[in-house]
């Protein structure tokens, strides 16, 4: 869901022109930079961030860490999931960043727009030519920029040197342009390493992802750091142990639930220390506690469906939409139901690229039952009835309704026992971005 802005006007008229889906090669975004100015080539030092799960939430215990340490970070993530605004933070000194503001966004859009004419471009592409725009022309000491899709032929990867290269975890996604083996996905991802530049890989559970990532760093000479062999982290006595070559770190656990933002925050704090950016250990405390990513197992505690819900229910709320982020998110509402029970009901709606058969096969022996709705803000959800009949395939009890409210109010209506419900309203960053619109809890 995006609100109405000056810039959500100009993106408006861009999409009218020109295709909002990924045309994966890079002449288009090149000569439209050229015509610029090349602001690409006028970056602060740039930490680029691919991988199919994980990307935001490494990008955000980066910033929150060189945050402490006094740096000014210009952050790129994408998609967004209520402004375009989202997409674009710029850092500031001596204070946290903050989302561009609307002047400044829509006349980098208009000027990214006016630049390219009516040569054939996606809008990806204008936008990601507007990121450049906006961080060269706003002084910062870093920059973390995201992959929109894939990596070796994302629009973002002309960047030609960045001071960091970092690979979350690999999953099956995107299949229709990446492939659909991950070792494929592996090989596209493994396509932002540079060479003689530290590459950093996350956590894997593919074996094959991890070679191929791996041989594509070989080939391209660039210094390795792999999760489980040159980096790690583990909970101990309520605590996070980070330890590389460099010694051991005794960090508070993260605020991000979840057993997987472990291996998240490891990998962001690998990629500073070893990508020349170099934060303190009471910059890595504070990150690590502080930093925070909206829509990533977000307890929503106020709103209409708060409301809606028998009094004492848990609302969660994921953008989770594939088997690996479905994997992540059934252990982490595993390790809730191990600390306090509760029956868990699943509320989905997701896009029709999806494979949700997947996707709820991570839930079997966890959820009591499962609804399926639509999404409101995409043209390309998944029909309710269908998805229902994917859970249904896959071993839960499921059943499709209207809308996220009134999934809550059929469980919570006649509910009269103890413990209260828990619910998890997941499957699609558009879903989420309607459920943070209803409750009035917009990212800023």
């Amino acid at each position: 869901m995006t609100v109405t802005s000056l810039a959500g006007t100009e993106i408006d008229r861009l999409m009218l022109r020109h295709p909002k889906g990924f045309d994966l090669a890079f002449d288009r975004i090149r000569t439209l930079l050229a015509t610029l100015g090349n602001p690409h080539l006028r970056l602060p030092p740039v930490m680029h961030v691919a991988g199919t799960n994980g990307k935001g939430s490494i990008i955000a215990f980066a910033r929150a860490i060189l945050e402490a340490d006094g740096r000014a970070v210009h952050v790129h993530t994408s998609p967004h999931l209520v402004s375009w605004h989202e997409r674009y933070r710029l850092g500031r000194h001596g204070q946290p960043g903050r989302l561009v503001e609307d002047e400044v966004l829509a006349r980098a859009v208009a000027r990214a727009a006016e630049a390219n004419g009516d040569a054939p471009i996606t809008v990806f592409e204008i936008l990601t030519a507007v990121t450049f725009l906006l961080f060269s022309e706003h002084p910062a000491d870093a920059a973390l920029i995201e992959v929109g899709l894939g990596g070796r032929f994302d629009a973002t990867n002309v960047i030609e040197r960045p001071d960091v290269s970092v690979v979350g975890t690999i999953s099956l996604d995107h299949e229709a342009y990446l492939g659909d083996r991950v070792e494929l996905i592996a090989a596209e991802k493994a396509g932002i390493f540079k060479r003689g530049v530290p590459a950093v890989i996350g956590h894997q559970t593919e074996d094959v992802a991890l070679e191929v990532l791996k041989a594509a760093a070989d080939r391209v000479s660039a210094p390795l750091l792999v999760y489980g062999e040159d980096f790690l982290a583990y909970e101990e006595h309520g605590r996070l142990v980070y330890q590389d070559e460099r010694g051991l770190l005794d960090l508070p656990t993260p605020r991000l639930p979840g057993r997987h933002q472990l291996f998240n925050a490891a990998t962001a704090i690998a990629a500073l220390r070893h990508g020349g950016f170099e934060p303190s250990e009471a910059a890595c405390e504070t990150g690590i506690a502080n930093a925070d990513w909206p829509g990533r197992l977000q307890q929503i505690t106020s709103g209409p469906l708060v409301a809606a819900a028998v009094p004492g229910a848990e609302l969660w709320l994921d953008g989770g939409h594939n088997p690996g982020a479905g994997v992540a998110i059934a252990e982490a509402i595993a390790d809730m139901e191990d600390r306090v029970q509760r029956p868990l009901f699943l509320i989905v709606g997701m896009l029709n690229t999806k494979d949700p058969l997947g996707f709820f096969k991570a839930f079997g022996g966890l959820v009591r039952h499962v609804f399926t709705v639509p999404i409101a803000s995409s043209e390309a959800g998944l029909d309710p009835d269908d998805l229902a009949d994917a859970a249904i395939e896959a071993g839960l009890d499921a059943e499709p309704c209207d809308s996220v409210e009134e999934a809550i109010r059929l469980v919570s209506t006649n509910w009269q026992s103890e413990p209260v419900p828990r619910f998890l309203i997941c499957g699609s960053l558009y879903l989420v971005g309607d459920v943070l619109a209803l409750s009035g809890l917009a990212p800023s």
